[in-house]
């Protein structure tokens, strides 16, 4: 089965083309201003949100480009590589309805298609703001580029989106490391990484939002790099006596996880560019954010027992499984209210089964804002 590093590698005219030109892809992001790099939306009918609310509820979701639990060639479970348009909008359709019934006053979204081949060139931004009652969005991207040579994956535009039902302002598109353990003509067509940071008023109070995913197949230590990065960017904002809610996919598990390798869902063989070698040596990654701010599902809550733990994982490459690690988070150094935060795996409450929609659950919390 190809991938993306065995195509580059194994072509000596992508090679020279990116030796003599300095972007001829359009894959590098970071070279444009924060300004540039962002993408700001409206729904095509503003709503009227609620005028002067105690509480917000905050949701993070990761919606797999829109794939479902399609067999793509990364879950090595099938060697799919694009949707057709009635996928993508049937897929859409499904995160929509559940987006709807969660009824959000903000939501972080990740791996959000907004003009890509493999997603039928939708932009599922657009699409989920005009069919729900969120009313404003920004978008940086992730994955860039107008050709990815790569089993017919051809253009893509992918990543971090933040849609809010009150007006999102001054946002910004801040880089993370890239990973480095391969040559640079194979990082040239990697995701580059991100924090897609916003403001946003409600009822008097400012709040700076922070969205991200971090890196999920890195060896060389460079998600803990992506992780301090993010904790010193939070950090910033608390030390200025600002408010903040930040949230977003990971890739990395809790402390005190009773479970941290051996996943039994995992399909692709040891060696493959996308095989997951367990968290071993990881389990400290996400403690400074635990010690220093409140977690929509506190360690506590979150418990040291598998059984206890199930919960709140947020995570499958199984589509025919269930969830079985937690990556995705919510920490604010504000104040979630009581006993709010829920990891959303079943349908049980809305009848919207949430798997076959996407390998994350989505996590959710309410806010104070008194």
């Amino acid at each position: 089965m190809k991938n993306i590093k065995s195509v580059i590698l194994s072509s000596a005219i992508i090679f020279s083309v990116v030796l003599s030109s300095c972007d001829p892809f359009n894959t590098i992001i970071e070279n444009k201003s924060n300004e540039d790099a962002v993408i700001y939306y409206e729904a095509d009918n503003i709503k009227t949100p609620p005028a002067n609310p105690d509480t917000l509820k905050i949701v993070t979701w990761n919606i797999k480009f829109g794939g479902g639990r399609i067999d793509f060639f990364f879950d090595c479970y099938g060697d799919r590589v694009l949707m057709t348009e009635d996928e993508v909008i049937s897929n859409i359709d499904g995160i929509i309805e559940k987006i709807k019934s969660l009824d959000p006053d903000i939501i972080y979204l990740q791996e959000a298609d907004i003009l890509s081949k493999r997603s039928a060139f939708i932009d599922q931004v657009q699409m989920i703001l005009d069919n729900t009652d969120m009313n404003y969005g920004v978008y940086a991207s992730q994955w860039q580029a107008d050709y990815v040579p790569s089993d017919g994956v051809g253009k893509v535009n992918s990543g971090n989106a933040i849609l809010s039902k009150y007006e999102l302002t001054n946002a910004e598109r801040i880089p993370l490391q890239l990973i480095e353990e391969d040559p640079g003509y194979v990082q040239y067509f990697y995701l580059r990484r991100n924090v897609l940071k916003a403001d946003v008023m409600v009822n008097g109070k400012n709040i700076v939002l922070f969205g991200t995913h971090t890196s999920a197949y890195s060896t060389d230590g460079t998600r803990l790099k992506q992780l301090q990065t993010i904790k010193d960017l939070t950090d910033a904002v608390n030390n200025e006596g600002k408010t903040f809610i930040l949230a977003g996919d990971f890739n990395t598990i809790p402390p005190n996880s009773a479970v941290y390798e051996h996943f039994d869902d995992a399909a692709c063989e040891e060696g493959s560019d996308y095989y997951e070698y367990g968290f071993a040596g990881q389990l400290d990654y996400m403690q400074m954010f635990y010690d220093d701010y409140s977690a929509a599902i506190s360690l506590q809550k979150y418990g040291t027992e598998l059984d206890s733990q199930r919960r709140y994982f947020t995570f499958t490459s199984d589509k025919n499984g269930f969830w079985n690690r937690k990556l995705d988070y919510i920490f604010t150094n504000g104040e979630f209210t009581g006993n709010s935060g829920h990891v959303h795996q079943t349908g049980n409450d809305d009848g919207i089964p949430t798997m076959p929609l996407s390998d994350h659950a989505p996590v959710s919390v309410k806010f104070s804002l008194n």
